[in-house]
């Protein structure tokens, strides 16, 4: 059985690989922006939205032995495995047809980086990184829809931590690369898309 999905993943990352993707990894802290800004960019470059958190509530919502395995995990606190989550990238990757992607929420700590690029042999192009203050985040959370239980400044503050404590080394990493794009996010959606598209579009390309 382990000989066969070994196969059926060697494959999935060779063909992966092979079509020579464009990966862009999305990072900032909770309540930066960066979920609107991946709404503008796949709307005007044509990337295509992966979201880490979303795909691993997705399959524990299908009811998948794997969704299973994820909920009992996150239920007990645990961190789920990088295979795990890069897997369902995969996939997702595989199944859009689509050779522009953006990774939001990931790789969340240097194994997760590691594992990425050790399975799926895909380096991204860049990093983009919203960097915001903490309490324009906080600001912004808590003004935003209140019907989630998590949005309480305590909360918010330990979220906060965690990304500095785990996503910062990994920015760290692809800064020593060259590539890393940081972006002040604690401007207006509307200016801080600006800045993304001149970003994303090459220089004598108009985006409307």
């Amino acid at each position: 059985m382990g000989a066969v999905v070994d196969a059926v993943n060697q494959d999935l990352n060779g063909s992966l690989a092979e079509k020579n993707p464009t990966v862009v990894f999305v990072l900032g802290g909770p309540g930066s922006g960066k979920g609107t800004q991946c709404a503008n960019i796949v709307e005007h470059f044509g990337y295509t939205h992966l979201s880490a958190g979303d795909l691993l509530r997705a399959e524990i919502k299908s009811g998948s032995e794997n969704g299973t395995m994820i909920q009992e995990m996150i239920r007990e606190g645990k961190i789920v495995p990088s295979e795990v989550t890069i897997k369902l990238l995969q996939k997702a990757m595989q199944d859009s047809g689509n050779d522009k992607f953006l990774i939001d929420g990931f790789p969340r700590n240097e194994e997760n980086r590691a594992a990425f690029e050790k399975v799926t042999k895909i380096e991204p192009a860049f990093v983009l990184f919203f960097d915001c203050p903490e309490e324009e985040m906080e600001r912004r959370i808590l003004s935003r829809n209140q019907g989630r239980e998590d949005d309480n400044v305590e909360t918010i503050r330990k979220r906060f931590n965690v990304f500095l404590e785990s996503s910062l080394p990994v920015i760290k990493h692809y800064e020593a690369r060259g590539k890393v794009k940081k972006i002040d996010a604690a401007r207006p959606v509307a200016e801080v898309f600006e800045t993304v598209k001149g970003i994303f579009a090459p220089k004598n390309e108009k985006v409307e």
